[in-house]
């Protein structure tokens, strides 16, 4: 399409139309990615008119990378009974969420492989003994696939099963295994649960009186017309239940990864930014569209904060599952709160629910960014 041709789509967004997905499918198409990133950007300040850009300081745990299912999209499972697989202890969980709280941490996401032995009482023991220990910190855990297998294993509803895991401890849940919302997308690349598993674990998430995050891993083997259904979909859902805190779509890493020795083409950093500012223009029931530096790198995740991103998302203390696929971008505190400040915003930490959190240590480490600042170009440089 030609750059007149969706000009009238972003002028009626911006007048405070809902975009139909028939717009949505027009703008994907079309390579003016500048003007869609600058309404994006828009909408963007009229959602957030502080000047504050937001980043949660976290890491992830994964528990097991013990699975049951294929994904020719993941490098990091391991079949039951391979020699390399693992279960953590609840000492090396704990190990890993003191050094989180050592760091100014706020709460840890903790996800894993879909283990055949791991009924409903293996995680609510998890969640009482972590939540006793850490009353306070936030366990923000678990994926629809995961719930989705422990009602095969259980032969709980959703529902029952969220209660449960709410009362054991259970604080929010991340939206991972979303993927592409489609299964003729999803059948070709895993055998883990459906679009409609998806959904309505999440729908029994928000039902229940937790909030989760949404997610969109694009460049699997996707057409534009199976993520305007994701996005559909989410924005329904969205409509019916209003717990989504936040979307964050990222591209496909394909490093080590078996679909990845099959795709010969993958995203660009030009359809990151389209789709991640196509994202905040149609997810109108959104609050927040967070940038993936980890998948993108920093300087196209700085970059995203002018295409409509509001959260810089995680400092990444610890990740295990997309490093696998190649991506081995990483950066403390310093580093985010710098890249933010450079794109124009005061940094912001945050809590998983986007609850502003304030540290004496943050205010003096910007009292001290002019001693540091060479240090940092270096670092960015590299």
């Amino acid at each position: 399409m030609s750059n007149t041709d969706i000009q009238p789509i972003l002028e009626r967004v911006l007048g405070g139309e809902r975009m139909t997905v028939e717009e949505c499918a027009a703008l994907l198409a079309s390579h003016d990615v500048a003007r869609i990133g600058v309404a994006a950007d828009e909408v963007r300040r009229r959602k957030h008119p502080s000047d504050a850009v937001t980043y949660i300081i976290d890491r992830n745990v994964n528990y097991t990378n013990v699975c049951n299912v294929v994904c020719t999209f993941c490098a990091f499972y391991r079949r039951p009974g391979k020699p390399d697989t693992y279960v953590q202890t609840i000492e090396q969980i704990c190990e890993r969420i003191d050094e989180t709280i050592a760091l100014g941490g706020t709460g840890v996401l903790m996800q894993g492989g879909l283990h055949p032995d791991f009924g409903i009482e293996w995680y609510e023991d998890l969640l009482r003994t972590l939540h006793a220990r850490y009353p306070d910190f936030q366990l923000h855990c678990f994926s629809p696939p995961e719930i989705h297998n422990i009602h095969l294993i259980s032969g709980l509803t959703y529902e029952e099963i969220m209660r449960r895991l709410k009362e054991a401890g259970l604080y929010s849940m991340p939206g991972g295994g979303g993927e592409i919302l489609d299964d003729e997308v999803r059948k070709r690349v895993s055998t883990k649960c459906t679009t409609d598993e998806w959904l309505d674990v999440m729908r029994a998430t928000h039902k229940v009186g937790l909030r989760s995050t949404a997610t969109m891993m694009f460049g699997i083997g996707d057409r534009l017309e199976h993520r305007v259904r994701h996005l559909r979909r989410v924005r329904d859902l969205q409509d019916e239940t209003g717990g989504f805190t936040a979307f964050i779509p990222w591209t496909f890493q394909r490093e080590n990864t078996a679909l990845g020795r099959r795709i010969k083409e993958e995203p660009t950093g030009m359809d990151y930014l389209k789709m991640l500012s196509i994202s905040r223009l149609f997810l109108d029931n959104v609050e927040h569209i967070q940038s993936s530096w980890l998948t993108q790198g920093l300087r196209l995740g700085q970059v995203a904060l002018r295409f409509g991103a509001d959260d810089m998302g995680s400092v990444m203390i610890e990740e295990n599952v997309v490093s696998a696929a190649g991506a081995h971008n990483t950066a403390d505190e310093q580093m985010l709160r710098y890249l933010i400040r450079e794109a124009g915003f005061r940094p912001q930490q945050r809590d998983i629910l986007y609850r502003h959190v304030n540290r004496e240590e943050s205010a003096a480490r910007d009292a001290s960014d002019s001693a540091t600042l060479r240090e940092l170009t270096v670092a960015f440089a590299d």
